[in-house]
């Protein structure tokens, strides 16, 4: 018998656990669609909830940017996670691509070098880091990826796939969006054997854009 589900939290904890997740959600979608300079009571009323909750939590926006980073951080991480926890290593890798690009991973981009990074921010891409490492060198050993595409190259595929993309009439973004990661993801496969232009990413030079 499987052990029983947690109970769920009630009270007030509860509750502020799950304003501050609206919050974050809302920011998440002010910004993506109405970019960084949108106010943050954009951001409160698209929460529901009142500017006081807001500054309870978030004293400024930078704080609140600093926690969707964070939380973009711990996604991004548990969609590697999940993807190890895949029989396949390529299905694995395809999936943690398509979750981290559906959920705008990309729109965060622009905060490079505008922003404080945080501990909190630092340990939580040290950790997705980490987890897409395992990943990409898992499909590598299964030579089932191309051997010349590095971490860093994934990223920035997720990054371009995780802004917001045109959609014409009749289509939504998100079939439009996977029809063309499709196409990315075979050129992915370790039967592409054709070089690749120039010297692969490296993260490092992408981290110092954060801290300057």
């Amino acid at each position: 018998m499987s052990d029983p589900a947690p109970p769920r939290k009630r009270g007030p904890h509860a509750l502020a656990a799950r304003n501050d997740q609206a919050l974050i959600e809302a920011a998440r979608h002010v910004f993506t669609t109405q970019g960084f300079d949108a106010p943050v009571s954009a951001v409160a009323e698209h929460a529901g909830v009142g500017m006081g909750s807001l500054y309870r939590r978030y004293r400024t926006k930078e704080e609140l940017l600093q926690r969707l980073c964070v939380d973009s951080m711990e996604r991004v991480a548990n969609a590697a996670q999940d993807g190890l926890a895949h029989e396949d290593p390529w299905q694995g890798l395809t999936s943690y691509i398509r979750k981290c690009a559906s959920f705008g991973f990309g729109i965060l981009a622009p905060l490079a070098g505008a922003i404080a990074v945080t501990p909190e921010m630092t340990q939580a891409s040290e950790r997705a880091q980490r987890l897409a490492d395992d990943l990409v060198a898992r499909a590598h050993r299964a030579e089932l990826l191309r051997a010349d595409v590095s971490t860093m190259d994934i990223s920035l595929l997720i990054g371009q796939f995780g802004r917001p993309i045109p959609a014409p009439p009749g289509q939504s973004e998100e079939e439009i969006r996977s029809r063309l990661l499709t196409i990315a993801l075979d050129g992915l496969k370790a039967h592409n054997t054709g070089s690749l232009p120039g010297e692969p990413p490296s993260a490092r030079q992408y981290e110092a854009l954060w801290n300057t």
